[in-house]
């Protein structure tokens, strides 16, 4: 990757000095970290987003008892490009992985399990890595964690009843049986898509083994990245792709099947959520324990899910594939009992390459040279008026034609076609007063697009 330096990377290198560790007294020690990752949540799918239909108690309680945020940005609008952002601290203008296709992290890219097991934390990633295609079989270990249990392609990832999946390098069968035999290739990543016996769903194998996780390593510090599937579709169903095992609480719900089984789905991983979390009380780790939820990008309209049924983007503009709002901006609850203030919002401006310097200087740990975050330990702990603030946000996404966008203040700024024409046209958004993105305002503020397009240009490195 070409080295560029730029002043994000350095205003993040003085929030970590100016404010490193706030308040941790000795006494709190090193927290444990999980970080709980849904695939295709969309901001309004949760009720304490103001979900209205899908039921979140345990996800809802969890924000009762620590602090939402209400600006939260994903790396990218699709898996793979915002899995690597998270993963290595920097906006997709940066980074290594920009989308869903062929390329893999490298030696040189450091992750934030590497950070996190240098200082000396236990780390494992649970459900689905999904970080470029095709990764090898010992991709997550390589890259700092210690153990690895759930779906290395994205693509297999689809199938919630896998024949296989992967646990630290070897495959691992199931006894699910595919509708015909998937052509595995060399790292099997191409397992069929659909099973004819369905016996053991993914999701359930993921939340067990958190638990079992969380058991292991309770004497010492720890790291989990549990990346669960739900609710992204199973592309390879149809319309059928909504897989769960029964609809639960909705069977008897007039509503298409697709829509129960999305409810379903979620409110399967919200009562997991309430599992891990009475787990950490049960072992006296509760106060001990920073636990984030969140979601890799907006909703989707796949598997015959319909994102306008539930109001799954409210009240944003936009789904997964779109640099509006709604593809991007996603939920993020944090809960620290005795740390993070309980019922507490937070309306500060943040994205995902924001994790590692925070995680970072919650572990004590040494952050690499670069990075495009900021470290979030203030607003976490409440105390906003010390927390620092970027400058701007950078995304860009090389499908569909190429897209780019920037968050600046309260200006949001949006080019599509960058493929066909790279200084395109400009839309412009004042997000304070139109958070859906309704009116474009680019003709009235000419410069504005012109400081939003220098921006763009300027945060953009190309690849080797």
């Amino acid at each position: 990757m070409t080295t560029k330096s730029c002043s994000v990377c350095t205003i993040a290198a003085i929030a970590l000095a100016v404010w490193a560790m706030p308040d941790l007294s000795p006494a709190a020690e090193r927290p444990n970290i999980i970080y709980i990752l849904a695939d295709d949540l969309g901001y309004g799918d949760l009720g304490c987003y103001g979900q209205q239909r899908i039921k979140t108690p345990a996800i809802d309680r969890m924000a009762a008892e620590g602090m939402k945020f209400t600006q939260h940005y994903a790396g990218s609008t699709v898996c793979a490009p915002s899995r690597c952002s998270l993963l290595t601290g920097l906006h997709q203008g940066h980074a290594r992985i920009r989308g869903n296709g062929r390329a893999l992290l490298k030696d040189e890219d450091v992750t934030v399990a590497e950070i996190l097991k240098r200082a000396g934390y236990a780390t494992g990633c649970i459900g689905k890595w999904g970080v470029g295609h095709p990764p090898p079989p010992g991709d997550v270990n390589r890259n700092g964690f210690d153990y690895f249990f759930g779906y290395l392609s994205m693509y297999n990832a689809h199938n919630y009843y896998p024949p296989f999946l992967h646990r630290n390098g070897k495959q691992v069968p199931l006894d699910n049986v595919p509708k015909k035999k998937g052509k595995g290739g060399r790292y099997g990543h191409r397992a069929a898509g659909v099973a004819v016996e369905k016996k053991e769903y993914s999701h359930d194998l993921f939340a067990e083994d958190a638990l079992a996780f969380i058991e292991r390593n309770k004497d010492k510090p720890f790291f989990l990245y549990l990346t669960f599937t739900i609710p992204h579709a199973n592309n390879e169903a149809g319309r059928r792709g909504m897989e769960v095992p029964d609809y639960g609480i909705y069977k008897h719900e007039d509503w298409p099947d697709q829509q129960k089984g999305h409810a379903a789905m979620i409110t399967r991983m919200d009562r997991d959520v309430g599992r891990l979390l009475a787990k950490l009380k049960a072992l006296g780790l509760d106060e001990k324990t920073l636990v984030i939820f969140t979601s890799d990008n907006g909703p989707h309209k796949e598997g015959g899910a319909d994102p306008d049924f539930f109001d799954s983007n409210s009240p944003l503009r936009g789904i997964k594939r779109a640099l509006y709002e709604g593809g991007i901006r996603v939920p993020m609850i944090a809960r620290w009992p005795g740390r993070v203030p309980a019922g507490s919002r937070s309306d500060h401006v943040s994205a995902f390459w924001d994790m590692m310097p925070t995680f970072a200087e919650l572990a004590g740990a040494q952050m690499p040279e670069r990075t495009d975050g900021i470290s979030m330990v203030p607003a976490l702990l409440g105390k906003a008026d010390r927390q620092q603030r970027h400058e701007f946000l950078y995304w860009e996404f090389w499908e569909q034609g190429g897209k780019q966008a920037v968050r600046a203040g309260d200006w949001k700024a949006v080019r599509v076609g960058v493929h066909r024409n790279p200084d395109g046209p400009i839309e412009l958004y004042n997000l304070k007063t139109d958070p859906g993105e309704e009116t474009d305002v680019a003709d009235k503020h000419p410069d504005i697009v012109a400081e939003m397009a220098q921006r763009m240009k300027a945060e953009h490195v190309d690849l080797p």
